[in-house]
């Protein structure tokens, strides 16, 4: 070494990040979309539902049962029951019964718990069929791609079971049937991830619109007989509250940087963390998974007891039924008479006044 040389010790020490960045670099959804395969659940879910209204049409067979007074009576088995019977192009009442709907005395006093798991996959008619899968299609297929089978599997069958045991606490003396509660899980899916991941959105509003578009049409439906709307406020606040827990949070990753803009890869990583405790909310989905908890056990108890909110609320019922000419709102029961002459029986229901003649031979 030459005399006179001097050496200077660095020490490097890592770089604290501060708390607060001036600027956060551009940050892009990394939101995967799975192929069209994944959308397995939604597909499978569907086809039952078709395959249980066929199944209930078939068991109904208007054509032999009603002597061929029937809404298109060429269908033959599949044909539906009078509009002046079911607006909505489905079955019979009786019908409805047999295949699993629910009704007050069936739970009451009967105590047939098995309509709960029946209840979720029957439709009232074609129209309410073919609208509520329409939706569940929109809403469903785009949840299942965003965020896998598994998780809105999990959602679409627990929504629909909350939603039918809150139909079971409003229920009267008519069948009902409660399909949309699972629609309406999605729904509230779908606004539980809009809300906690509202930053990321770039279409907000037509989200928004198309939301309440889908909640209001099913809604409406819901005021027809045999269709449950109580059955579909359950499911949305369930799924609600199963969104916020099972839903996790969007990935993002860095947009690459100019070749002038390099960033440390430290800095990269402690982007990464601060999204990740901004978008994992542990204390919110705990609470959201403690209310759900309690709202399945409380339904639970409500109906192992046999408690009927209808009996304390007047107006409870015309949640779910508008009172028309041909149907009513209020619990009563009909009961109807016959009557034989010659070949002719005349059959007149007591609740309604209306009757018929059936010719026989």
């Amino acid at each position: 070494m030459e005399e006179g040389s001097e050496y200077i010790d660095i020490n490097l020490s890592p770089v604290k990040l501060p708390l607060d960045l001036p600027q956060d670099p551009p940050l892009k959804s990394n939101r995967r979309l799975r192929r069209r395969g994944d959308t397995w659940v939604i597909s499978v879910l569907v086809i039952i539902h078709i395959g249980f209204f066929i199944a209930t049409m078939l068991v109904n067979d208007c054509f032999t049962n009603s002597h061929g007074d029937c809404t298109f009576p060429s269908l033959g088995r599949l044909s539906f029951q009078p509009l002046s019977e079911n607006p909505l192009l489905g079955p019979s009442m009786s019908k409805l019964d047999e295949m699993g709907a629910l009704r007050k005395n069936f739970l009451t006093e009967h105590h047939q718990t098995w309509r709960l798991f029946m209840f979720p996959f029957l439709h009232a008619g074609l129209f309410h069929l073919v609208i509520n899968l329409c939706s569940v299609i929109y809403v469903g297929i785009h949840l299942e791609q965003e965020f896998g089978p598994l998780r809105i599997g999990i959602i679409y069958i627990l929504s629909a079971f909350v939603g039918a045991l809150m139909a079971s606490l409003f229920l009267r003396n008519i069948p009902a049937v409660g399909a949309s509660g699972a629609l309406y899980g999605l729904l509230g899916t779908l606004l539980a991830e809009l809300v906690w991941n509202w930053k990321f959105h770039n279409n907000k509003i037509s989200e928004i619109a198309s939301l309440v578009f889908v909640f209001v049409c099913n809604f409406l439906l819901g005021f027809l007989p045999y269709v449950d709307n109580f059955s579909s406020i359950g499911g949305f606040i369930s799924g609600f509250l199963l969104g916020t827990v099972l839903l996790f949070a969007p990935q993002f990753q860095q947009i690459a940087p100019s070749k002038g803009d390099q960033i440390d890869y430290s800095l990269k990583s402690y982007i990464k963390l601060k999204f990740k405790q901004k978008l994992d909310r542990p204390v919110t989905r705990i609470v959201s998974f403690i209310l759900f908890t309690l709202l399945l056990a409380g339904f639970l108890v409500a109906v192992l007891y046999g408690i009927n909110i209808n009996s304390y609320c007047t107006w409870c019922p015309y949640v779910d039924c508008i009172p028309s000419t041909s149907w009513h709102c209020k619990d009563r029961e009909t009961f109807c008479e016959t009557m034989v002459s010659n070949a002719h029986l005349t059959m007149t229901c007591l609740g309604t006044g209306n009757f018929k003649v059936i010719l026989y031979r």
